[in-house]
């Protein structure tokens, strides 16, 4: 197995490059990636949010390289990368040639013994780290869809998020007029079009912002990745499973800027207590505001015995299974079926993933990927799993 590390460095001239390796240009130079894989000595990438009513947070990549002859130190001259290690340069990670994340280094660190067994490390964010730290430009906006409102943050002179680095859904809920205080938060706010919508916002692993309205957020089955211990999907070597109360909401209000909604699950309330969640939003009606506080008390409103996470070691599969794991996005669906302790019937679960991290080093390497359950959710029309009425898995 191939895990491939880059970080980028600025150079000129490049030969034989289509865009800096032409004479009589303005573009001689550019960005390029240099391989330092020979030093990892271990890695981890963390993406994604540890339940579903987080929000996700940026992509994280951190990792210990052997410094012994100076590679990374900034202030070694002979070193090949002297000039390059600096915060800010991009990082790049592909398992086997599948890219696993993409981000920019925030802080290096360095480790040197008396007997010269020195380390480096560094810590990098994907780009929703930079979005944490941009702001508003201040302005107004009309009445829209998720979608369009998430488009006019992105296209602001502050935050110019580029536009070939985007994957944007047109949102199904429709916000109302606003006005953009300047120096607001632009992760924040985004984060409130996301609750808004019920849907996602992250960064990919391609480096894409993506913003999946909750159409295509709610799960199809046309692409479902199965994990068994039976032998008739992904081997995977451990499961962890929760069952408690710390997604149990019978009671939840959802505000707008034109006011709020209130919704109760009394049934839920009378056997397990009042649980409360406030939701804040950006609709641009109550009525919209009540379908949500309605929906949230449904969804949460029993405590769930649910698949948390399952852990691969990716040395244990073949080509094709690697493969598969390694493809796998946030958002992805999953079927789980394990046989605890090998007694009784098998349990069977469907998933929505909602963070994938990975644990690198010179001998192994583990994918752990967190699930949110899919035992209620909404109907998708036509589709053989969620699309059936009467089912388990289906909300209305």
């Amino acid at each position: 197995m191939a895990t491939v590390v880059e970080i980028s460095a600025t150079e000129g001239f490049i030969l034989d490059d289509p865009v800096y390796g032409v004479l009589d240009t303005s573009e001689l130079g550019g960005e390029v990636f240099r391989d330092i894989s020979s030093a990892l000595i271990n890695a981890s990438i963390a993406r994604g949010k540890n339940r579903e009513l987080d929000r996700f947070q940026p992509g994280r990549f951190a990792i210990t390289l052997n410094n012994e002859d100076r590679r990374f130190d900034p202030n070694y001259t002979p070193s090949p990368l002297f000039g390059d290690i600096i915060p800010r340069r991009r990082v790049k990670v592909t398992v086997d040639g599948i890219q696993q994340f993409i981000g920019v280094i925030q802080d290096y660190n360095f480790d040197y013994d008396p007997d010269s067994r020195s380390k480096a490390s560094f810590i990098a964010t994907d780009e929703m780290g930079l979005l944490a730290r941009q702001t508003l430009t201040a302005g107004t906006a009309t009445p829209q869809a998720t979608g369009d409102r998430v488009t006019a943050v992105l296209d602001m002179e502050s935050v110019n998020w580029p536009e070939a680095d985007r994957n944007i859904d047109t949102g199904l809920s429709t916000l109302g007029a606003d006005v953009f205080d300047a120096g607001d938060n632009a992760l924040e706010y985004l984060q409130k079009v996301e609750a808004s919508e019920n849907g996602q916002l992250f960064v990919g692993k391609n480096g894409q912002l993506f913003f999946r309205d909750r159409s295509d957020a709610t799960p199809r089955s046309t692409t479902i990745t199965t994990f068994a211990d039976d032998g008739t999907g992904i081997q995977y070597t451990r499961v962890e499973v929760s069952y408690g109360t710390e997604l149990l909401f019978n009671t939840a209000v959802v505000s707008t800027p034109v006011g709020s909604a209130t919704a109760l699950n009394q049934g839920s309330r009378t056997t397990f207590g009042v649980t409360s969640t406030s939701i804040s939003t950006l609709l641009s009606t109550v009525e919209q505001a009540g379908n949500l506080a309605n929906f949230t008390v449904q969804k949460y409103g029993t405590p769930e015995y649910r698949v948390e996470k399952v852990i691969i070691n990716l040395r244990n599969l073949s080509v094709g299974d690697k493969a598969t794991v390694l493809g796998l996005e946030l958002g992805d669906i999953t079927l789980f079926k394990f046989t605890p302790n090998g007694l009784g019937d098998p349990i069977e679960q469907y998933g929505q993933i909602i963070k994938i991290d990975h644990k690198i080093d010179q001998n192994r390497h583990e994918v752990s990927i967190g699930v949110t359950s899919l035992d209620w959710t909404f109907l998708v029309l036509d589709d053989a799993l969620f699309g059936i009425l009467d089912s388990d898995h289906l909300a209305f």
